[in-house]
């Protein structure tokens, strides 16, 4: 009986993988431009990395982990984001003791069992950005302008930031009980989960996808009108500093993040003709989380960009183009002439293909156009009695003969000069 992958993991096949390569390989250019430096993490971890840091009464937490025990009885979670990793990391391995302010990036899978739909699978892919040992609002700026500048970078269409402050504990404290008594005005409205929760983390609320409590939330009093002094303070310092390096945002109120760890600053990437799930990337800042996993009292801030979801909008032009060269060899010595130059030519970056079978010379002309090679070296028998061969330019339709002596200088010149 045939075997398939399992529901919600999806193998990722040619020419895709050459897209996703162009994204990872773009991401680390721009990150690695602005100092981040990259970090890998495992993809198994202790089960309460993530109850401690995403907090108990999360969806994640709740309903989306993939966790068992292991053969010696250790409870394992794999990974279901990044973030509380790379922090395990930041503390385990003690980054903070030469210098606090790191920035770091990872790119990787991670694993939550949920429904899968468009852009959404139990196993996704992330590029996670850290920033740590900085409390000040510029760098939520940064951070958020380094994203922006990345999707622009990349095509990614229909792009939209938005923006809000969760406040910091104290103020959300005085929040929570206003909320709080808000639903419980409510309470026949509200779904069984928002019930269970409203006691412990009212905010989740805000995240629920019912419609009759989305029509409740609607109406529900805002974070922001509770804002204590200097959280309002900050929140409006990310805003002029955005402003600074003309980022357009939106300020939604109503954000609230899915991860409890969250603090003022939280912030999502949205796009068109995703569906309901329209965030392409999203983060915030979590200035308690490294002290409440055992740390000292380093501040934080990140986001992650979900590679599905990155795809769906970015154009088809991210593919690399074909190979610079088919070399289309026609009978034993011709072949054995190409096998030996085609080596070289990818030696010395030319990217170089060859028809191993010994098919005609009209099949191979047509994978070659297939392939959308831009030129096409035609040696066959009689070419290589008078030392010559064809070069044919796929794109111009023209073609010359170059004595085969020269066949690699020439080849690697062209290419060179039509290199952007």
């Amino acid at each position: 009986m045939e075997i398939k992958a399992m529901r919600g993991f999806s193998d990722i096949l040619p020419p895709a993988t050459s897209r996703w390569r162009v994204l990872e390989e773009r991401a680390r250019e721009v990150l690695e431009g602005f100092g981040f430096s990259e970090i890998r993490v495992p993809i198994l971890e202790q089960a309460e990395l993530f109850s401690r840091s995403i907090g108990e009464e999360t969806d994640i937490v709740e309903k989306e982990m993939y966790t068992f025990e292991d053969r010696s009885g250790d409870c394992v979670t794999m990974r279901p984001e990044a973030t509380a990793s790379m922090v395990r990391a930041y503390i385990e391995h003690r980054l903070y003791a030469a210098d606090p302010m790191l920035k770091l990036y990872s790119i990787g899978p991670m694993f939550r069992h949920e429904r899968p739909q468009k852009g959404r699978h139990r196993q996704f892919h992330q590029i996670n950005v850290e920033v740590f040992g900085v409390s000040q609002p510029v760098i939520d700026a940064e951070v958020m302008a380094i994203l922006m500048h990345y999707l622009s970078l990349v095509g990614a269409t229909g792009c939209r930031l938005q923006l809000n402050s969760l406040g910091c504990p104290t103020c959300r404290l005085d929040y929570k009980e206003v909320l709080r008594a808000f639903l419980k005005n409510h309470l026949p409205g509200l779904c069984e989960d928002c019930r269970r929760r409203m006691e412990r983390n009212p905010l989740r609320a805000f995240d629920c996808k019912v419609p009759g409590c989305q029509e409740i939330m609607s109406k529900a009093p805002l974070i922001s009108d509770y804002l204590c002094h200097l959280c309002a303070e900050h929140f409006a310092a990310v805003r002029s500093f955005l402003e600074i390096l003309e980022i357009a945002y939106e300020v939604n109120p109503r954000m609230v993040r899915g991860l409890d760890y969250y603090t003022r600053t939280t912030f999502e990437v949205v796009a068109g003709g995703l569906g309901a799930q329209n965030a392409v990337a999203a983060g915030g800042r979590y200035d308690q989380l490294v002290a409440a996993l055992g740390g000292p009292d380093i501040a934080g801030i990140g986001f992650a960009i979900g590679m599905e979801r990155l795809l769906l909008i970015t154009p088809d032009e991210l593919l690399p183009s074909g190979p610079s060269l088919f070399i289309a060899a026609l009978g034993e010595g011709p072949q054995r002439e190409a096998f030996g130059l085609s080596y070289k030519l990818n030696r010395a970056g030319v990217r170089t293909l060859i028809d191993y079978e010994g098919r005609s010379l009209k099949a191979q002309m047509r994978r070659a156009d297939k392939l959308g090679a831009r030129y096409v070296l035609i040696v066959g028998e009689d070419e290589q009695r008078r030392g010559q061969a064809i070069l044919r330019d796929m794109e111009e339709k023209k073609q010359e003969e170059i004595p085969l002596a020269a066949l690699f200088e020439e080849i690697v010149r062209r290419v060179k000069e039509r290199s952007p």
